[in-house]
């Protein structure tokens, strides 16, 4: 087991090491990434481990919550319509894709739903196997959707020559050894009561608000490194690599196909609703597509960072977000149900 999580650690950094010498948009979490799954696919044994992936996320969550300065906050407040708004549209991509799935893919209702529900990953596929859907294919779906949108949307970015202003800057710029270790310590504390509490990506989302309490009073410890940042994408990219499988595409090759599709328009609507939204709320238009872009709360927040692209308000909508879904999902799921009896068949 040994040999093949060091097979897995020198694949995910051979893939992140080719990708800084490529100048690829976030080559430490996308060189990892694509190197795992490519060679998973191709069927080679290496393996991470869940606890790599929570402590790359835990890194992520500190660091981002050194953004929450009090102007941010302030600024965040004023932004709940737009928050709102790309909620609810999430919720529609999500019953439309439902609809989409069912109608051409030919499965069940319960699979179409969670597969195309904008919500964490492993949150949908547990309740996909409470309501009966099939597991393989939700886990699935979403691990395609996030590869999609994690390639795609840095890589649109880095095309068109998208860089950000720096507006929101970290709290601290020099990092205090001794600061940085309290806010790890006191990081470690929200991941453990987040999962305990069975909060969704929590040992992103523990950390982050640990850390935003203290930012947001001024209480700042410590700025946080590059070189654990960089360790961090590394551990992020190389779990994400990790759950593909040589048999990823042979299975329901059809609805794979389906998912890719869905994904791409879904990424194409939500770029639309922020060009709707930019001119209203004042946000910056790139920061608004990464908020409403249809990834998950840490890869996108990673690439708000390396892009300087509005890490609070990537953030405060992704996790905005997510909330959003995890309370309306399961409700929504059995108000259809009991709406339009047919879609049990």
């Amino acid at each position: 087991m040994f040999v093949r999580l060091l097979l897995g650690f020198a694949i995910a950094l051979c893939g992140s090491l080719i990708a800084v010498a490529l100048h690829t948009p976030l080559p430490w979490m996308l060189g990892a990434l694509i190197a795992t799954a490519a060679t998973k696919i191709a069927g080679v044994q290496s393996r991470s481990r869940t606890e790599l992936r929570y402590a790359g996320q835990w890194v992520i969550g500190v660091g981002l919550g050194l953004y929450f300065t009090p102007m941010v906050v302030d600024e965040i407040a004023g932004n709940l319509l737009p928050l709102l708004l790309g909620a609810i549209f999430s919720v529609a991509a999500g019953l439309a894709g439902a609809w989409f799935l069912q109608r051409a893919g030919g499965v069940e209702f319960s699979t179409a739903y969670f597969s195309s529900t904008i919500g964490g990953a492993a949150e949908m596929a547990n309740l996909s196997d409470r309501y009966g859907g099939k597991v393989a294919l939700v886990a699935s779906a979403h691990s395609l959707r996030i590869l999609l949108v994690v390639v795609l949307v840095p890589l649109a970015f880095r095309m068109s020559g998208v860089t950000g202003s720096g507006l929101f800057a970290p709290a601290m710029t020099k990092v205090d050894p001794a600061g940085l270790a309290a806010m790890f310590a006191l990081g470690a504390g929200g991941a453990l009561l987040a999962s305990r509490l069975r909060i969704p990506n929590a040992w992103v989302l523990g950390p982050m608000a640990v850390t935003i309490l203290l930012t947001s009073n001024d209480m700042a410890l410590s700025a946080m490194p590059t070189f654990m940042l960089n360790a961090a994408q590394l551990l992020i990219g190389w779990s994400l690599g990790d759950r593909y499988t040589p048999d990823f595409f042979r299975t329901a090759p059809r609805f794979m196909g389906l998912i890719l599709v869905y994904t791409l328009v879904v990424i194409m609507l939500s770029a639309g609703l922020s060009l709707l939204l930019a001119q209203p709320s004042g946000i910056a238009l790139p920061t608004l597509m990464l908020g409403l872009a249809p990834g998950g709360i840490a890869e996108m927040c990673i690439t708000a960072k390396v892009l300087q692209l509005g890490v609070p308000l990537v953030t405060a909508f992704q996790v905005f977000r997510l909330a959003f879904v995890l309370l309306i999902t399961p409700p929504l799921y059995r108000g259809l149900l009991m709406r339009f009896p047919a879609l049990r068949d």
